[in-house]
């Protein structure tokens, strides 16, 4: 392999006739057969060879350095995977807060290592399961959670001190992490002792997911107050996990995924310095949550950039002085928009690259995605493929045995400079377009992902790019059919019946009381998560603290963009 001396003279002797090399194979290159190779996710053209010359002139103290140390590319902790394997936390939510704590119980005796909780429609919405807009919707995309007392039986059994809980939840998030920690207090555990997270990214629902309560202002302000208060009483909770898996799976390019989300990232810190905090009181526990695509080396690359970048600007732009303000941690999940309800088997397959793309990258917690999920709610059997092929990875491939293998690849390292590029690229973009949240308002970001989605799926349309068993290797014989988990009605009945005896049982005037200083503290400049962790002890329902909330701070309303 030709390395470059470390002799000026000589380096600068030896690029030279590495380049007319170079330029010599690309004469034959050109001669011979090749196929038309056409799609990158990220529409950049790759290189069919990379060299020394492609990564030239770089620093590697500066730009790489040691796994554990700045800037972090090579991962945020010196034993890599060879202290600590990353957590295995498999997304699982259905029906009834009962059935889904029955599926956390499956979870973690077949090896699972964290919990991580999906939430149906009207739970993500803010609705109670009775309310209007909930028909239909109840227990049908994740676990219904209308109060304290779901969330008390969602999680019976299981010692809140023990493990590690993901709620994937933003527009209420705030209430539900409320109903989180009073669940906690009625097992005796206190606010100190819980380990997790909150997504709690409200930016991006804003710029791709559209599951919000509040107008951005005030639903800004909630996640501060959350800063805040996690502080001081919950030093180990993740406040907020900043999401570029939905504006990935809403069409984004992996460069655009990456500087959006990081923008949002800027952006939450920004309002926490405003608010007088010191930044290296909350950045430790902000997160990441990353979606692992196709493109095997981009995403490990994306990763790699991700770190390097969130470390240099809150180094650098946001004068955090603490290594824990500059490292990023950050959960992955494979692509759910690439799995296909056509021959769904190959779903598995495809699984388990972004898994291992995953890994390469250096995540701290993965979730691999089962096999049905295109088609309905995953089932046991399909949960425990998933879950397994994370296990086969850590426990058979040897993969996590060396630290940032890829690290030195002149492939990779080209990729995450570009990648890099590209990121501060559309940095000053945003910074012209008035910022992240004159760019929501003024739909500048929406554009730019709906312009993206449509150039990909033109290209699957145009056959420029090959979805096995979708438009190409497509089978006569009829499709694979694979059993599915079906969500009754009768979820719906039971979620009915628990709410009406909630109200009929509960202190219903400590409810108005609560409600009333609720009301009061969004008012003023009052912190108001303890506000709603007192309406949550009081038994008041997911939509009453919403409703209240909103006498108040107003609700969104979606521009129209297009």
């Amino acid at each position: 392999m030709t390395e470059l001396s470390d002799n000026p003279t000589s380096a600068a002797e030896e690029l030279d006739r590495l380049r007319a090399e170079v330029a010599d194979w690309r004469r034959r290159y050109a001669k011979g057969e090749l196929r038309d190779v056409a799609f990158t996710n990220s529409a950049r053209e790759i290189e069919p060879l990379y060299t020394p010359a492609d990564v030239a002139g770089r620093d590697y103290g500066q730009e790489l350095g040691m796994p554990g140390a700045y800037p972090f590319t090579r991962g945020i902790h010196p034993t890599g995977y060879r202290g600590r394997l990353w957590t295995m936390r498999q997304f699982a939510g259905f029906g009834s807060a009962r059935d889904t704590n029955q599926r956390f119980k499956f979870l973690l005796a077949h090896g699972q290592t964290g919990l991580s909780t999906a939430f149906d429609f009207p739970t993500l919405m803010g609705y109670d399961s009775d309310h209007p807009r909930s028909e239909g919707e109840v227990g049908k995309t994740g676990v219904a959670i209308s109060s304290l007392a779901d969330m008390e039986t969602l999680f019976e059994g299981i010692p809140l001190d023990q493990v590690s809980t993901s709620m994937t939840i933003n527009g209420p998030a705030i209430i539900l992490w409320a109903f989180y920690i009073a669940a906690a207090e009625r097992q005796g555990v206190s606010a100190d002792k819980l380990r997790g997270t909150t997504q709690n990214d409200i930016l991006k629902e804003y710029m791709a997911q559209h599951a919000w309560c509040f107008p951005i202002e005030p639903a800004l302000r909630l996640i501060v107050d959350s800063f805040e208060w996690g502080a001081e009483h919950a030093p180990s909770w993740n406040t907020i996990s900043i999401s570029g898996y939905h504006i990935r799976e809403a069409g984004a390019t992996a460069a655009q995924e990456l500087a959006f989300t990081l923008a949002d990232g800027f952006t939450y810190v920004e309002r926490g310095i405003a608010r007088g905090l010191d930044v290296d009181d909350f950045a430790p526990r902000l997160s990441f949550f990353w979606d692992i695509h196709n493109d095997f080396f981009e995403e490990i690359a994306k990763l790699r950039a991700a770190r390097r970048i969130w470390a240099r600007h809150l180094k650098d732009k946001y004068g955090a002085k603490s290594p824990r303000s500059w490292v990023m941690r950050f959960h992955s999940q494979t692509a759910g928009v690439t799995l296909t309800a056509q021959q769904p088997m190959n779903n598995v397959v495809r699984v388990a690259y972004q898994a291992l793309a995953a890994v390469l990258g250096g995540t701290q917690s993965l979730h691999t995605n089962s096999m049905d999920e295109t088609l309905a709610l995953p089932t046991e059997q399909a949960v425990q493929v998933a879950l397994r092929t994370q296990q086969v990875l850590a426990f058979e491939t040897g993969v996590p045995n060396v630290i940032d293998p890829l690290g030195g690849s002149y492939y990779v390292e080209r990729l995450t400079d570009e990648l890099e590029a590209e990121a501060e690229a559309l940095f000053a973009e945003i910074d012209a377009a008035g910022g992240v949240v004159q760019g929501l308002e003024d739909g500048w970001f929406q554009r730019r992902i709906a312009d993206s989605a449509a150039r990909q799926q033109w290209e699957i349309e145009q056959h420029r790019k090959i979805i096995v068993g979708v438009n190409d290797f497509v089978t006569e014989e009829p499709e694979l059919s694979i059993p599915l988990l079906r969500i009754g009605e009768q979820v719906d009945r039971e979620q009915r019946e628990r709410l009406g005896r909630l109200r009929a049982e509960r202190d219903n005037a400590l409810c108005t009381a609560r409600l009333d200083a609720l009301r009061a503290a969004c008012a003023s400049d009052a912190n108001t998560f303890p506000y709603i962790l007192d309406c949550a002890r009081a038994y008041c329902t997911l939509y009453e603290i919403r409703a209240a909330m909103e006498t108040v701070f107003g609700a969104y309303r979606e521009p129209v963009f297009f």
